[in-house]
Parts: structure tokens; C-alpha cells; sequence
């Protein structure tokens, strides 16, 4: 099998802040020329998450909303009392949806929905700048 890597870096606004990838990984995916396969997403970092989903205002509006109303900055988190800092709810907003995603490769093409777009989502409460380690096999080798 082999395997190909690849790091994507972008700088984030912070709280929320949801970046479109899928163009980044098209190209990566491209660029290896793999057949059939799969890619590792993999953010680097407790206070960030890959996740998927229809990239359009609207949804984005809904999903910054749900991540308040979930888990709502500005409460009183031990994460807070223990390190002194104000980033406990961005930590368990990562937590939820977690660091990373496989996403098979058919025909030279990842295997998303129509309208199912790949996400970096900042949960911390300052600007950062993120890695994405991206990992691509080849399953026919």
C-alpha cells in the first residue's frame, strides 16, 4: 500500500470559524493519482475538528448556533478554574466531533455527497494557525 502525505495550513478567525477544505484535498487526492484508496484528515490540536457538511451560510449560521446553545462560552468550566484561561467550551467542542475523518477514493475521486463539503472548525476563542495532516493510500498497491 502505498503513501502519500500532504499538510494544509490555514490561519483561522477563531471561535467557530468553519473553512472550507474540500478544494485543498481534491487537489491532493488529484495529485497522487490515486485510483481507489482512502485520505486521512487529521487536524492538529485540541481546540480545532474536522467535520463535513453543506458549506452555505445558512448551514453555517445553524452550525455556529448549535455550538453555543450546545456548549456555550462563557460558562464556568474546570478546564478554566485549572489552567486560568477561557477555553474550556472550545476543548469540549473539539472533543465532540473529534480530530479527524476517512474518506474513501473511487475512480480518483473522494466519495462525498453532492452537496457534503470537508470542514475545519476553530473552537478556540483566538485566531490560530492550524495544520491539517493529510494522509492518502493507495489501496491497490
Amino acid at each position: 500500500m502505498k503513501l502519500f502525505k500532504y499538510l494544509i495550513e490555514k490561519n483561522t478567525r477563531g471561535e467557530n470559524d468553519l473553512i472550507d477544505i474540500t478544494d485543498d484535498l481534491k487537489a491532493f487526492a488529484k495529485k497522487s493519482g490515486v485510483e481507489d484508496g482512502f485520505i486521512i484528515v487529521f487536524v492538529v490540536g485540541s481546540t480545532a475538528s474536522i467535520l463535513t457538511m453543506e458549506y452555505e451560510p445558512g448551514l453555517i449560521q445553524d452550525v455556529k448556533e448549535l455550538f453555543e446553545k450546545l456548549i456555550p462560552h462563557g460558562k464556568i468550566y474546570a478546564h478554566n478554574r485549572t489552567w486560568n484561561d477561557d477555553n474550556g467550551h472550545s476543548h469540549l467542542r473539539a472533543t465532540i466531533i473529534g480530530q479527524s475523518m476517512t474518506i474513501p477514493v473511487q475512480d480518483g475521486t473522494m466519495m462525498l455527497g453532492t452537496w457534503q463539503q470537508v470542514v475545519l472548525a476553530e473552537f478556540d476563542h483566538r485566531p490560530r494557525q492550524r495544520r491539517v495532516v493529510v494522509q492518502i493510500y493507495n489501496a491497490d498497491e
